[in-house]
């Protein structure tokens, strides 16, 4: 069952669409799901995120959580946002279904991605960022056989 909160912004999401010429944009997926996540950032001379917006493809959760993602970065430092992790996002949420969980974990993914591109455009390293997966499955060892 998803809480209201959930509920809320999937019906009603916030920051919905593109930034042009965005200083930062990332983008992840769950090859499992199929779930796709777009974050783009604006982020100002003093490292400040002054505008955040996402397209995502995928269920419910996914775009919940991306909704709120972009509400939890807006108007923070780069060093706060990269303090936005999938349990902020759930928190944030009231909860998601243990199911759904991986949908958070895409959110947090794709701030990163999105700060690790403005981070490669501008020639800076952020203390704590790791370049980000593609697919937040990368890495994992296949326990299915073909």
């Amino acid at each position: 069952m998803y809480s209201e909160k959930v509920m809320e912004h999937f019906e009603n999401p916030r920051n919905v669409g593109e930034i042009e010429n965005a200083s930062g944009v990332g983008t992840v997926g769950n090859a499992k799901c199929g779930d796709i996540m777009r974050i783009y950032l604006d982020i100002d001379d003093n490292g400040m995120i002054q505008d955040c917006k996402f397209k995502t493809f995928g269920c419910g959760a996914a775009v919940a959580t991306s909704s709120m993602a972009t509400e939890l970065v807006k108007g923070k430092s780069i060093q706060d946002a990269m303090k936005v992790t999938n349990k902020a996002v759930m928190e944030a949420l009231d909860g998601l279904p243990p199911v759904k969980v991986h949908c958070s974990l895409l959110a947090e993914e794709a701030i990163h991605a999105a700060l690790w591109d403005y981070a490669e455009k501008h020639g800076i390293k952020i203390e704590g960022l790791e370049k980000p997966k593609s697919d937040i499955h990368e890495g994992e060892e296949e326990k299915e056989e073909y």
